[in-house]
């Protein structure tokens, strides 16, 4: 959906809407595309740079479109959004382009109308209305019911919220050391993503995943004891490695979901899926032997060893982002400001959610003698957690 391609190294693409940059010699473009030899793929520090084909507004398809729901009009539209345009023939599709092509994150519409701007403290997307309220929003009928006025359909468009992008390390060193701790595949990539926007501060890890620090995790490569970091990732348990920290963020996530997305991992990095050869051979029953067990003792030994513990469960972030994220801050002892919590909010996804694979959605992999072997962890850690005074785990870690 952009209007410009850059190739540059004969391996890289960028895309944008703008040039900001002046024209250099045609000869300094001297790589040749490494898919396509006798092609022009920039140079070392030069971009060749294409117009993408122009299409009619909204005949182009975007990616990384989301709908994030219907909601009530804000008191002041004029206030709440930077860019009005009226279109007769409004549709999503063409909505989304217009605040895709103005490079804002919302695209907001009612027929005829069409609104691009943020979420933000006059729009904070906080309380979704009913979808019948929006039916009529970008519908090409005439009519509409007059009590529907007053509700407008939004939707992410591909565009990054620009105003939590920046972040940077500690500027004095802390004398605590907080971990982000969590069994793998519950999550921890996420909330760290997450916390680093919301604060402006990156995160540290005891580990070095070089792919994480190419994606920007910049606190990835420093010491993860220096102080300069908000937290440290960490997937270690045991009484030793626990009592290094002073504080600890406890990430729990469904064992099941957990079990898959690491196995996942494994066999095809941060964002690939595993294929049938490996969910039907032997590597899958012996990893959930193994690492189930690992699930609960993970919890459990943060739970009797841990200093200062905020427990957080994945489906409570994905269900209610926002007050979850003021709780993790104002644990963490930062002063976030409302807008820039609701710019995380916004920006929530990243680089890192892994898309949705080839199988269906209620694919099960789990034998019933997988189950009752999970079940009982999870039974285990449900009780440690009530005795401990935190709530319990969610019902729905429990297949029914």
């Amino acid at each position: 959906g952009y209007q410009f391609a850059g190739l540059e190294y004969g391996a890289e693409c960028y895309c944008g809407n703008r040039i900001s940059s002046s024209r250099t010699r045609d000869e300094d473009c001297n790589l040749d595309c490494k898919g396509e030899k006798g092609t022009p793929c920039g140079g070392v520090g030069r971009l060749s740079i294409y117009k993408v084909e122009e299409l009619l507004l909204g005949q182009r398809r975007y990616r990384n479109v989301r709908y994030r729901g219907c909601f009530e009009r804000p008191k002041n539209t004029t206030a709440a959004f930077l860019v009005h345009s009226i279109q007769p023939n409004l549709t999503s599709q063409s909505c989304v382009e217009t605040c895709t092509i103005k490079e804002l994150p919302l695209a907001v519409l009612r027929r005829p109308d069409c609104f691009c701007g943020y979420v933000s403290l006059l729009f904070t997307l906080h309380q979704p209305a009913e979808e019948p309220r929006c039916a009529h929003a970008n519908t090409t009928s005439p009519t509409a019911d007059s009590a529907d006025l007053d509700y407008y359909q939004v939707y992410q468009t591909p565009v990054h919220d620009s105003r939590c992008t920046e972040r940077r390390f500690l500027p004095e060193k802390s004398d605590t050391l907080v971990a982000l701790s969590s069994f793998p595949g519950a999550g921890n990539t996420w909330v760290r993503h997450l916390i680093e926007l919301a604060t402006g501060y990156y995160t540290g890890s005891f580990y070095f995943d070089g792919t994480l620090y190419n994606k920007g995790f910049k606190g990835e490569k420093d010491y993860w004891k220096s102080g300069r970091t908000i937290c440290v990732k960490t997937h270690e348990s045991g009484r030793r490695e626990i009592e290094m920290y002073d504080s600890a963020i406890l990430l729990i996530r469904n064992p099941y979901r957990c079990l898959m997305a690491e196995f996942n991992r494994k066999c095809a990095g941060h964002l690939g899926h595993a294929l049938d050869q490996h969910w039907k051979s032997n590597e899958w029953p012996e990893f959930v032997s193994s690492y189930a067990s690992w699930w609960a003792s993970h919890v459990l030994d943060w739970l009797k060893f841990g200093r200062r513990v905020l427990v957080v469960h994945y489906e409570d972030l994905q269900a209610a982002l926002f007050p979850n994220l003021c709780t993790i801050t104002s644990f963490l002892n930062v002063s976030a400001t409302e807008e820039r919590l609701l710019c995380a909010v916004g920006n929530q996804d990243g680089h890192f959610k892994r898309p949705p694979g080839a199988r269906h959605q209620g694919f099960d992999p789990f034998t019933p003698e997988m189950k009752r072997l999970i079940n009982g962890y999870v039974r285990t850690v449900d009780r440690a957690l009530r005795d401990g005074n935190y709530t319990g785990l969610p019902r729905e870690y429990l297949p029914r």
